[in-house]
């Protein structure tokens, strides 16, 4: 039987971190991973292969629409779609063997295999049982199904099966406007695709700040994205590789849509099937999310859990700064989690990106605000790159200037957030912000005006009269 101060079950993005930083800290550490290839879903089959087709696809439409008005005439660019799928895997190959190459740096052993815990200290892989000190349950998620929707990976697909499609179909329907439909759906619109996006509920991106979610819905009409509100699909039949699916829909009626492709894109679920015995002491909910403190340990001794099979948001970078938090608290470190400043990020174009509370929020709370906005259509830097799309919308605290949230929609917005984190993770004022000398000509600039906007004095905008 091995012995380790640390094992961690599951190589995602919050398992293979912490096992570095456990590694680091001096811990004899190991990782347990059943796949072929380290990195879990985010670097396999999620984030990255979607960003890598989400890039790709939007130099397509750059070149399509808008490359002539910058003087770049050519040909229409023809897709081929099989060398994009070799770059989609270079790219995923080059993520996690950069992952194994770090794990014989640090002299991390890689326990191959699928793991179950049948006690409090036991990991066992296989027919092999492994001692720890401590064990990080890092398994992560997968896709949510429906009921009545038999998913083949084939003509039904979730975003597994959506990212490795043989060819590019004609036309196409995604159950679900949240993250991953936008996302997914906006690929396959780009690549030519007739995209059909079916959201159930009547508002749009209902849970984010509703300027944004506003926005977000203009532009995406406008790129012609076919979103339909209130629309509850009821059953689905295969055939001739068509899939025809039923819609009730927002007034009551029915329809039947017929499409080359349904990717079902309805959220993720915490994946610990066949994990934990009754003996483990690691305590379930109802819904499999496996119960943790504010530290993420879990009621077992030396047990802790992290990422998307805890509370919170499923978001890769979440999970690996537990999977740090939880490895100085093992090594005997001071430490802490604010979780009142994770950023959320949507990679569709223009992006959507937002950290802390947003406005609806805050007045539901009775919490008086001041808030300042600043479009891109006045940033001189967007305006050289032909990316106007969208605004920055800073909230901050009216009586403190505590800078409380900030919501952006446009180019680059999942690298322009980051600024807005690391002042709330300061306790910074929105003075703050607008007595900050940024780089001009930058997209940053809009993070800069909104922040002078708060109180009436953006430069570059005309600001709205502040009532007495």
């Amino acid at each position: 039987m091995a012995s380790y101060d640390v094992i961690v079950i599951g190589s995602g993005p919050g398992g293979y971190v912490s096992a570095i930083r456990c590694a680091q800290l001096g811990l004899k550490t190991a990782c347990v991973e059943g796949s072929d290839t380290l990195g879990g879903t985010c670097l396999n089959v999620g984030c990255i292969p979607s960003k890598a087709l989400l890039h790709a696809s939007h130099q397509l439409h750059e070149a399509e629409h808008n490359f002539a008005k910058m003087g770049l005439i050519s040909d229409n660019p023809v897709v081929d779609w099989a060398k994009m799928q070799s770059y989609k895997t270079e790219v995923i190959d080059g993520n996690t063997k950069g992952i194994e190459f770090l794990f014989k740096k640090n002299k991390i052993d890689w326990l191959k295999g699928w793991a179950s815990i049948p006690a409090a200290g036991q990991v066992l892989v296989g027919d092999k049982t492994h001692s720890s000190k401590h064990i990080i349950i890092a398994t992560g998620s997968e896709p949510s199904a429906l009921p009545g929707i038999a998913i083949d990976e084939k003509t039904i697909v979730t975003s597994t099966g959506a990212l490795t499609l043989d060819k590019i179909p004609t036309k196409m329907i995604v159950i679900g406007a949240g993250v991953i439909g936008l996302e997914l759906g906006t690929i396959w619109q780009r690549l030519g695709s007739e995209v059909v996006v079916l959201e159930a509920m009547d508002n749009f991106l209902s849970t984010i700040d509703k300027d944004l979610s506003k926005e977000a819905a203009k532009c995406l009409k406008k790129q012609g994205m076919n979103i339909r509100l209130g629309a509850l699909v009821t059953s689905t039949e295969v055939a001739n590789n068509e899939v025809k699916v039923a819609v009730k829909k927002a007034d009551g009626d029915s329809e039947t849509l017929t499409f080359d492709k349904l990717i079902v894109a309805v959220g993720r679920k915490p994946y610990t099937e066949g994990l934990l015995s009754a003996d483990s002491g690691v305590a379930v909910d109802g819904r499999g999310f496996v119960h943790v403190s504010t530290r993420c340990k879990t009621d077992a001794p030396g047990v802790y859990a992290i990422g998307d099979i805890v509370r919170g948001p499923m978001l890769a970078h979440k999970a690996s700064e537990e999977g740090m938090m939880v490895a100085d608290i093992i090594a005997g470190h001071k430490t802490l989690m604010n979780y009142d400043c994770i950023p959320w990020v949507i990679y569709t174009h223009p992006e959507l990106a937002w950290v802390g509370k947003t406005e609806q929020e805050l007045k539901a709370e009775g919490v008086a605000i001041k808030v300042g906005k600043f479009p891109f259509t006045a940033s001189g830097r967007a305006m050289a790159a032909n990316d106007t799309q969208g605004f920055v919308k800073l909230i901050a605290d009216a009586e403190t200037d505590r800078i409380l949230g900030c919501h952006i929609i446009g180019g680059n917005a999942s690298e322009l957030i980051a600024q807005a984190v690391i002042a709330m993770e300061f306790g910074s004022s929105a003075e703050d912000l607008a007595l900050t000398v940024f780089a001009h000509p930058s997209m940053g600039e809009a993070i800069h005006e909104a922040a002078l906007a708060v109180d009436g004095h953006a430069i570059h905008m005309a600001n709205r009269k502040k009532r007495k």
